[in-house]
């Protein structure tokens, strides 16, 4: 966009007195961090693969001139590559010694400078051996386990980011006056009275003050069918509006509202130690002087039985090459991170790392039927049941509501619609969809309340019922079907000695 365009929207928006926001470029997917890494991997890589090919004619037998020519070229290419890419692991471990302790990356900054030192020591006095092609190596590999770890972290952070997303960005305040002003959430107060439309995500927690309607409420409860509110309830942020708007008293900032909540526990459960992330960072402490002692203690060793301090000092770069710690800093954390990211996915939160490991310790698994061992979608049970008429009219009901029921009458009645027309059409939350056409009132909801009975609010036993001036014209049973691989979960946990519990209402999964 031009910037002239730009800057007339901006003031058209302020004049309408909406607040301009940069666009927010977390949502971009930009990562300064991952980029950085990867130029270090690339920059090694090629660093590592030119290194290789001067190495071959030097280990084929380069006469001395050409060796050391090569042995210089090797150098020149691999003072960048340790400058820039090992300039990861060099600003890790000075961190860390300015701190008074020891990571993985000590002895990784150790090891591969000691390596270049003595292949340049190598070079300078035409010696036969260099090893610019081991150490540059190692650290390109290192890059890339560091690389991947990054990855895996921040796949796991996309489980906050879509929590985040469910937040809206403001909110529609009601003013003193009886004005709306729409302000961005981090300004909603407690006390403030806001406007949930339908459609809408409740923006904080709050009390409902007016209106009645029905709410998704499955990211706070887990429960997949839609729950009725009326004056009084309890709404949570991120809770999905489905009929009719509602006047909201919040109850919690942006900041101290449930949704905030969980995604610090989130953010918790990803940056938390478990017992075994503990145990691999305490011996990763104890690890690098070991591994220091080690590689001095080989040193001395053979300098005191051959007196060479050039083969002493060789085989002590090795010891220390060849003990750099990489899968003991890597493993634990990929796994309890992803482990993390895919049961989140999967509707389990974890709020602690040692929660996961706890999992083998278990002996009883309690269910909750609906959204986990079934998927959560009712569909229409007795569709061959039904007249084209009644099917085709309740369709047309049901075009009005986002329910369901009403959504799996839809599915079910495919292309039927019903030819007749309403003059006008009201939801009714918790009881039904109630339409005029002209004298005719047809209702599609409650039992109870299709049929005129008073007491509305009756349980669900007579299913969803299709009344015409209250005669009964059609009934809709639904069914919610189990989740793939529901029976053989159930089937796994029984044969490794787990027992398991559902509500008593449950029909037994065989």
């Amino acid at each position: 966009m031009a910037r002239g365009g730009a800057a007339a929207h901006h003031r058209h928006a302020e004049q309408a007195r909406y607040a301009a926001h940069l666009f927010d470029s977390v949502e971009t997917g930009r990562d300064p961090v991952l980029s950085q890494l990867i130029r270090a991997v690339a920059i090694s890589g090629f660093a590592a693969g030119n290194i290789m090919l001067l190495s071959v004619s030097v280990w084929s037998g380069a006469e001395q001139a050409t060796r050391d020519l090569f042995h210089w070229l090797s150098a020149l290419i691999a003072l960048p590559a340790l400058v820039f890419a090992g300039g990861i692991f060099y600003r890790s471990a000075l961190n860390a010694l300015r701190h008074g302790r020891m990571n993985m990356d000590v002895p990784i900054a150790l090891g591969i400078s000691l390596a270049y030192g003595l292949s340049l020591y190598e070079t300078i006095n035409s010696g036969q051996h260099a090893y610019f092609d081991a150490s540059v190596s190692l650290l390109f590999f290192l890059l890339i386990g560091r690389t991947l770890d990054h990855v895996m972290r921040e796949r796991a952070r996309t489980a906050v980011k879509g929590l985040a997303r469910l937040a809206p960005r403001g909110a529609l305040v009601i003013a003193e006056d009886g004005g709306r002003d729409y302000l961005p959430l981090p300004e909603v107060t407690t006390g403030m009275k806001l406007v949930v439309a339908a459609g809408e995500r409740v923006p904080v927690d709050g009390i409902v003050m007016s209106g009645v309607s029905e709410l998704d409420c499955s990211m706070a409860t887990g429960e997949s069918a839609p729950q009725p509110v009326k004056p009084g309830s309890d709404l949570r942020a991120g809770m999905l509006n489905l009929t009719q708007p509602l006047i909201v008293e919040a109850t919690a900032t942006a900041d101290t509202s449930f949704l905030a909540e969980m995604m610090r526990l989130m953010e918790a459960a990803e940056g938390g130690r478990a017992r075994y992330r503990r145990l691999a960072d305490r011996a990763s402490a104890l690890y690098s002087p070991v591994v220091h002692a080690t590689a001095f203690l080989t040193f001395l060793g053979w300098m005191a039985a051959s007196g060479d301090w050039h083969r002493a000092i060789t085989i002590a770069i090795a010891v220390l090459i060849i003990t750099c710690p990489c899968a003991l800093g890597l493993a634990v954390p990929i796994v309890q991170v992803v482990a993390a990211r895919r049961l989140f996915e999967n509707g389990v939160m974890v709020k602690d790392g040692a929660a996961m490991e706890r999992l083998a310790e278990i002996d009883t698994a309690v269910f909750d039927k609906t959204g986990t061992l079934t998927l959560g979608i009712p569909e229409l049970r007795n569709a061959d049941e039904i007249t084209p008429d009644a099917l085709s009219t309740a369709a047309a009901l049901a075009a009005h509501s986002r329910h369901p029921f009403s959504r799996a009458i839809l599915r079910a009645a495919g292309s039927l619609r019903a030819t007749d027309t309403f003059d006008s059409v009201e939801e009714m939350p918790g009881l039904g969809i109630e339409a005029r056409a002209g004298a005719t009132i047809w209702r599609l909801g409650r039992a109870g309340w299709s049929l005129g009975s008073p007491n509305a609010h009756e349980n669900q036993a007579g299913g969803t019922v299709l009344s015409r001036d209250g005669e009964e014209c059609a009934t809709f049973r639904f069914e919610d079907r189990l989740r793939p691989g529901a029976k053989e979960a159930i089937s796994h946990l029984k044969e490794n000695g787990v027992a398991w519990k559902s509500s008593p209402a449950i029909a037994p999964i065989r």
